[in-house]
Formats: C-alpha cells, structure tokens, sequence
C-alpha cells in the first residue's frame, strides 16, 4: 500500500501535502483495534462485518484523528465505510450524552455530516450503509435526492436528522428554499467525485462548500483522480492526506478477481449469446450494460420474453420503477438487471457473478466502474464485453489505456465453440430459457412504492406509470359518468319543443265528433301516429323553423279546400282519405309539411262541431 499524493504538471498545491510511503501487508486486525466505538463495532459484527479492507484499514487513523483525508482506491474495495465509519463517529447523538462522551448541549436536531453522492442509487446505498453501521447508537440518516416528492423530505428535516447523504441538485434546492440548514455541518464527504466531474455537478458542489462552516473536516473519496478533481480538493481541503490502497498482488487497474472475456459479435446475434452467457455454470446474479436508454428497454423485454426474470433501470423510468428493479435486484426475484451507466457507479448488489456490456463503454473509466459490479469485497466475477465491428477502435484505445491483452477480440457468434469453453456453457444450450429453470417470481411480485414523483418524467414514462394511469382512468370513467345525466337533459328539451308542434293538430281533431269525414279522421290520426313516430329521429328545430314559416300558406290551403269539401264532391270517405296520403307523402320528406297536412282537416271540421 502506498500514500501518493498527485501533482498534476505546472500546478503547486497550495498547502503542503504529506507524502508518505509504505509498503506493507495486509494485517488481519478488526475494527474494535482501529478505536472505533464499541457501539457501531457492534453493529458491523451483526451484519458480519469483521475485519477492514486496505483502505478501511488505513484511513481510519487518520480520518478519526479530524484530519482532512482524499481516499483513492479501484471499484469494491469498500470505500463507504471507509469514510461512514469516522463519520458516524463524528456524530452528537443521546447514546453519546448517556456514555458521558459528549455534553446535553451539543446535541442539535440540524444535520452534522453531509455526504455529496452523483446518483440517486449511490445514495440510498450509503443511506442504508450508514443505517446499518449507526443502528446500535441510533443514528438518523436521511436520503435527500431528486424523482421524490418534497415534502415527506421536508418533514423528515423539520423532525431533526444527524446525517444527510444527497445529490447536488435537490441539496442546492432544499438549501435555497432555507429547509435545509448547513451551519452546523462537521463532516463533509464527497463520494465519486469523478463521477461528479463527468456529470457536470461540480459546480453545484462547489456552491454547497461555499455554504458550509470553514471550520470542518473533509473528505473527499474516488476510483481515480483527474485534475479538476485534484483542483477542488486543494481549494477546499485543507493539507489532506491522500491514501491510495492497493494489493500488494493486484497492481493493474483491474480487480485480480474478475475474469474478462472480449469477442468481437455481431449486433442482430447479441441477444441470443446473452440468452447462452445467462446460462452458464456457476451464474448467480448478472448486470447486463448497454449506452443507451432505448437499448436497455429492449434488451429487458427481449430477455423476458425468453423465459429469464429481468428488469431493467434507465432514465426513462420513473424513479418507483427504478428503485423497484433495484429492490427486486437485491431480493432476488429477478436475477438479470438490464441498465445504463446510471447504475455503473457505487451499486453494491452481493451475489453478482457476471457482468456482460452489451454495447462497448464510453471510455476506460466507464469500462472499469461497469465490471466493478462483480468481483467485490474479495469475490471472484467474470466480465464479458461484446464488441461491434464499428466499435473495435474505440476499444482499441480502452485496451491499450488499461495495458489489457484484447486488442483484436476473436469473431464470435452464439454458436461459436470457443464462446461455450470459455464461459462454461453446457452443449446444446439454447436461446431460450427451459420452463424448468424458470424459478424467479419477477419483476411483477416487487411492488412500485409511491414516492410522489415530481415532474412528467416519472409520471408519465415506465413501469411507475401504471398506478398513475389506472387513477386517471377510473377519474375519467367517473367524470363521463356524472357528466351523462348533463348530455340526456338537453334532448329532453327539445322533445318538448317537437311535442308541442305535434300537440296543435291533435288539439283541433280531438273535439271533432264522427261524421262524414271519419275515413279522414281515421286516416290523419294514423298520419300523426306514424308521424310522431318518426319527429324525434329528425331535427327539431327544423321543424318549429318549418312550421312557423309555413303557417300562412296551410290557413291559404284550408280556405280553398274548404269549399271543395262542402260542395260533396267526392263526400264518400275516400276523398279525404286521398287528401290524407297527399299529406303522408310529404311527411315522410318534410315534416313541415305535415303540419299543412294536419291543420286542413282541424279546419274543416271545426264548423261541424
């Protein structure tokens, strides 16, 4: 192991920076030995956490001691409770003031530590991390990121908390609206902080510095230590011991315990080698890496519709589908996660043996987060790349940045022989998954908690929708529903209107007693039923326009057939009743002029009477 602290060309530090150099072993001390509290020393060995990694082991001295410390050390090597650990123990909490370590006035419900993560997974992570280490003394610790509702964050502040572990943007937003009180901030711990470089949040980060007290203890923790880095840290620490713990017998870049594998594969035949890798002897837990958010989807759906329990985690999905794959992930009912690099950074899943990167990593940096899945904590993994034909100089340059011994990966399809021999893969494996090994209960038997999500994002995309979809369904149904008595009332309005067109005719042949004109009576009363019958299937009001504009030419109408009727021409029944199918013709095209046809034999009769 070796204490180096960088220099970048051209730029001296600020303050002088403690170069050591030590060569040593691993010793086989315990925690109890490192000095910290009995208390959370308890709480490990509960879990079964005994004895420190390397860099556990040599940034607790110095960290307890409150000096300012940069801890660098590859991918699983357990760095959370490299730094969790003297945070804790920096912590004011009523356990304290009972053991007589620390005074009633010290305690404070506002926070006392701070850890800055660059992801909503790494912060529940090292949220559940400092829980289980802090359980004993009863430590509150708080997660604060974004994709929740704000306000059960807000009350969670409001009630006290000792610890806070958040992201850059929803810290800066709690901080501006004066929820979140920083001045009484002890302990700052920045964790990946190069992840937070690519990301683009160090300069929220350094706004969130500028916030906190000067007189503090900081720590600042990351797989490596590029110069914007390096810059942050002399401006805001102050002479900081950088520890870089390495295995005497793993000096590369990559972890000794995790076997690569690269082949050169074509993108239509991916699925069906990943379908034969997830088959393999040995497999336990797999996490399959792709770039993009749309490849992920698919990858996931592909895979489940072959028989195997995945799910699938990208910025697409809802933060309650997210966090409900990753909880199904951990709890083992699916065995297969499918996710962007959203995921490559901090996920500690115990259990994964294989890490396979569908589409090849950005960059050596990438390449090194993503395989540090597996083979963690002393684990042995296996990491296999499958690389495209276009994608071959891209990977040139990570092979030759990382000194690996891939540089022309072989051509490999899903029926190579080479791909089964090297990976364990029983002959005669096959793309789809036998009914008999179909032993996960899936994706669907996590339920999707209900964080409140903020924003359309989470709404409206992915599994987390459904909940949301189905309430604003039933909302809907329900809303048609009251709003159908609103439509029915209308109709029966206008009904009204057309009955009372229909009501002047009826009103001039009821009193009409039986005479010669009966056959008329008989025949235009079954002219106004047929007529009736037919009124509501036209539109109303052409027929009260209709009427009104043709009463003056049906009085005309009456007054000249009057006489007709006198004289007796035809006074047998069948000349009204001609006259009646004169007016039912017309009636069945125009039911204004059923109106001329009625109000002729009102009119005629009403001398009679």
């Amino acid at each position: 192991m070796r204490y180096d602290p960088p220099r970048s060309p051209g730029v001296r530090p600020r303050s002088p920076v403690p170069r050591l150099t030590e060569e040593a072993s691993i010793l086989t001390t315990t925690f109890r030995e490192l000095g910290i509290l009995p208390e959370t020393a308890e709480a490990l060995e509960a879990v079964g956490i005994m004895s420190p990694f390397p860099i556990q082991e040599m940034t607790l001295p110095v960290a307890l001691s409150g000096s300012d410390v940069i801890g660098q050390a590859k991918t699983g090597t357990g760095k959370t409770l490299g730094f969790g650990l003297p945070l804790l123990e920096s912590v004011v909490v009523p356990a304290d003031v009972d053991a007589g370590r620390a005074a009633q006035d010290q305690l404070t419900d506002a926070p006392q530590a701070l850890v800055v993560v660059p992801t909503r997974e790494l912060c529940q992570q090292v949220t559940n991390d400092l829980l289980t280490a802090g359980k004993v003394r009863n430590v509150r610790v708080l997660a604060i990121y974004g994709g929740r509702a704000y306000e059960p964050q807000v009350e969670a502040l409001k009630k006290g908390v000792d610890v806070v572990v958040g992201t850059p943007g929803r810290l800066l937003d709690l901080a501006g609206q004066r929820k979140l009180s920083l001045a009484h901030i002890r302990t700052l711990v920045l964790d990946e902080a190069d992840e937070m470089l690519d990301l683009g949040f160090l300069p929220d980060v350094e706004k969130i510095i500028q916030q906190l007290p000067v007189k503090r203890q900081t720590m600042l923790f990351s797989a490596t230590m590029p110069g914007q880095v390096i810059s942050l840290a002399r401006r805001y620490m102050s002479q900081p011991t950088h520890i870089r713990a390495t295995a005497p017998d793993d000096e590369g870049a990559t972890v000794a315990n995790t076997a690569q594998y690269v082949f050169r594969a074509h993108s239509l035949d991916k699925v069906e080698m990943v379908s034969r890798i997830l088959q393999a002897d040995g497999r336990g837990l797999a996490m399959i890496f792709c770039r993009t958010k749309r490849t992920a989807a698919d990858v996931a759906d592909q895979l489940s519709r072959r028989g195997f329990a995945a799910g699938a985690v990208h910025g697409d999905l809802g933060q309650g589908a997210r966090e409900q794959a990753l909880r199904a992930f951990r709890n083992g009912k699916i065995d297969v996660l499918v996710c962007t690099d959203v995921a490559a950074r901090g996920i500690d899943v115990e259990g994964v043996t294989h890490v396979v990167n569908y589409q090849t990593p950005e960059d050596e940096k990438t390449y090194l987060h993503r395989i540090g899945r597996t083979g963690r904590a002393g684990n042995t993994g296996t990491a296999v790349t499958l690389v495209d034909w276009d994608d071959i100089p891209r990977w040139q340059l990570i092979n030759k940045a990382l000194n690996l011994d891939f540089n022309d990966p072989p051509e490999t399809y899903s029926t190579s022989s080479h791909l089964y021999e090297a990976l364990g893969i029983p002959e005669g494996t096959k793309g789809i998954l036998p009914r008999a090994e179909r032993t996960r209960a899936g994706l669907a038997a996590e339920e999707v908690e209900d964080l409140g999500e903020t924003g359309g994002r989470g709404r409206g995309r992915g599994r987390g929708a459904s909940a949301t979809a189905t309430a604003t369904d039933t909302a809907t149904a329900t809303a048609t529903e009251e709003r159908a008595p609103r439509t029915r009332t209308p109709r029966r309005r206008r009904r009204t209107r057309g009955g009372q067109t229909v009501e002047h005719p009826g009103a001039g042949t009821a009193p009409e007693p039986a005479g010669p004109a009966g056959g008329a009576e008989d025949s235009g009363t079954s002219a106004d039923a047929s007529g009736e019958a037919r009124r509501p299937r036209r539109r109303r009001t052409r027929a009260g326009a209709g009427t009104a504009s043709q009463t003056g030419r049906a009085e005309h109408s009456a007054h000249a057939e009057a006489p007709a009727a006198q004289a007796g021409e035809g006074a047998s029944a069948d000349g009204p009743g001609d006259a009646s199918g004169e007016a039912r013709r017309p009636r069945r095209r125009r039911r204004t002029r059923g109106g001329v046809g009625t109000r002729p034999a009102a009119t005629e009769t009403a001398p009679e009477s």
